[in-house]
């Protein structure tokens, strides 16, 4: 596997009104739950007039999840997204970044266990809640699996499922080195077609206020995440403007993310987001860490 002697490193920057953000690094092909091949996206990036394109296909070693790269196959992947870097390079920058799962007691975001890889960034997620029986509640596959799961797990309490998400979620900011923080939010995926709790619920603000302290602590990216908008769950982007909100004040950087599952939605509803000045909305590829 080519390895890259150096790392490309974020940098943040407020865009002015005629600004387009031209790039995305959260992206996701047929490696994992992806419609199209890597060079397909490519080919995309390039015809969008992209500066960059970043993949990040799931992840979660050594477990082996549907929908998520095989860990047999992780040297592969990053075979050919490094190959495809150099094949390009004259037309646009192409990086290799994975998006690992957080599942406590079998797998994390952290750098070593990825290393053979030699990823360029990686991003933090969570899409299952762990219970304390070590059961897993998947937060964004179906709203009825997710409400099944609550039932079987929480008895019933949708506030101590988000409360177990917040608290796993700021464990994995806290505990582990990566770089981009996922759809922070994700649990508000089904809450406007099949709402099932208050955003404005006190107890539900202070999670989200707990977990804005602890991301700024961090000095972790946070990405503000088109793909509920792609996939037609949300109108509006992951986290919440509130949750942005809260995120600007305590100075957190931001990066725009399509979260992109094909090749015709890498720069979904950017027009809405990549001119606003009110807050960082992109970040930047430049020097080396």
């Amino acid at each position: 596997m080519q390895k890259s002697q150096e790392k490309p490193a974020f940098k943040p920057f407020v865009p002015h009104q005629d600004t387009l953000i031209r790039a995305n690094y959260h992206t996701h092909t047929t490696w994992c739950d992806g419609a199209d091949s890597a060079e397909a996206v490519i080919m995309s990036a390039i015809a969008k007039g992209y500066e960059a394109i970043g993949f990040s296909s799931h992840v979660a070693f050594p477990d082996t999840i549907p929908g998520m790269l095989d860990p047999r196959k992780g040297l592969e992947y990053a075979a050919e997204i490094r190959h495809l870097q150099a094949r390009y390079a004259d037309r646009i920058k192409v990086f290799l970044g994975l998006e690992a799962d957080y599942i406590p007691g079998v797998t994390a975001p952290e750098s070593s266990r990825y290393s053979a890889l030699n990823p360029d960034y990686m991003i933090g997620a969570v899409h299952y809640v762990v219970t304390d029986d070590g059961s897993r509640v998947p937060v964004d596959n179906t709203p009825r699996m997710l409400m099944d799961g609550i039932a079987a797990h929480f008895r019933g309490s949708v506030e101590a499922y988000i409360r177990a998400y917040y608290r796993q979620l700021r464990e994995m900011v806290s505990r582990y080195a990566f770089d981009i923080v996922a759809h922070l939010d994700l649990i508000r995926k089904f809450n406007v077609r099949n709402p099932y709790f208050d955003e404005t619920a006190p107890w539900y603000c202070d999670e989200v206020a707990h977990t804005a302290d602890v991301v700024a602590a961090s000095g972790k990216i946070v990405e503000v995440n088109t793909g509920a908008i792609s996939r037609g769950w949300l109108d509006d982007a992951y986290p919440s403007r509130p949750f942005r909100d809260l995120l600007r004040e305590r100075g957190v950087r931001f990066i725009l993310s399509a979260d992109s599952h094909a090749a015709a939605t890498i720069d979904c509803a950017y027009e809405r987001f990549s001119t606003a000045e009110h807050f960082l909305t992109g970040v930047e590829w430049l020097g080396t860490r």
